[in-house]
C-alpha cells in the first residue's frame, strides 16, 4: 500500500513545480491590464494593482511548506534549488537574475521560519513563513529587477491573498493528520 504522506508530498511537490511556469505565463499573458513591454496586472485590492504572477508565488510558498511537512527538509531544499533553476530558465531574459534570486531568498526565508514552528502550530507556521517569504520575494524581486519598490504593496497583497486562502486548508490538514495518525516528516 502506498504511504499517503509520500503521495500527498509528491502532489504538493508537483504543484510547487507548476507554480513557476504558470506564474511566468500569467505575468506576460493574463491580467485586466497588460502594460506594453511590461507585465500584465490584476487588481489585488481597491486601487492596487500587481503583476498577475503574484498569485502563483503566494501559492508556491504554501506548497513548499507542505512538501517539507510530507517529504522532509531534504526534499524542501531540493525543491527550492530546482525551483530557482526553473525560475531562472523560464523568466524573461531581463528578469532572470531578479526572478531566480528572489525565489531562492524568499523560499529559504520561508523554510527558516516554517521549520521551527511547524510541529508546534502548523497554521501559525504557514502564516508566518508565508508572510516573511512574500515580503522577501517582493522586495528582492522589485529591487533587483527595477531598482524601485513601486509595486511593493500590490506584490505583497497579491501573494498574501493566496497564503490567507490556504490557511483554512492548512487547519483542516492538521486535524486530518491527527485523525489519521500522520506525523510531519
Amino acid at each position: 500500500m502506498t504511504d499517503p504522506r509520500r503521495l500527498e508530498g509528491f502532489l504538493a511537490l508537483t504543484g510547487f513545480g507548476l507554480t513557476i511556469p504558470i506564474a511566468n505565463w500569467l505575468i506576460g499573458n493574463a491580467g485586466t491590464v497588460c502594460v506594453p513591454n511590461g507585465p500584465c496586472l490584476i487588481p489585488v485590492a481597491p486601487g492596487v494593482m500587481a503583476p498577475s504572477g503574484v498569485l502563483m508565488i503566494g501559492l508556491a510558498l504554501v506548497l513548499r511548506d507542505l512538501v517539507q511537512r510530507r517529504l522532509g527538509l531534504r526534499f524542501a531544499w531540493m525543491a527550492i534549488v530546482a525551483g530557482t533553476v526553473l525560475s531562472a530558465f523560464l523568466a524573461p531574459p531581463a528578469l532572470v537574475v531578479a526572478s531566480a534570486a528572489a525565489f531562492l531568498l524568499s523560499e529559504t526565508a520561508d523554510l527558516a521560519v516554517y521549520t521551527p514552528l511547524q510541529k508546534r502550530n502548523l497554521v501559525l507556521a504557514v502564516a508566518a513563513s508565508g508572510l516573511v517569504g512574500l515580503v522577501v520575494d517582493s522586495v528582492f524581486f522589485l529591487w533587483i529587477a527595477f531598482g524601485d519598490l513601486g509595486y511593493l504593496s500590490g506584490q505583497v497583497m497579491g501573494k498574501f491573498w493566496m497564503v490567507a486562502l490556504a490557511l483554512p486548508l492548512t487547519a483542516w490538514l492538521r486535524r486530518a493528520d491527527a485523525r489519521r495518525g500522520i506525523v510531519p516528516a
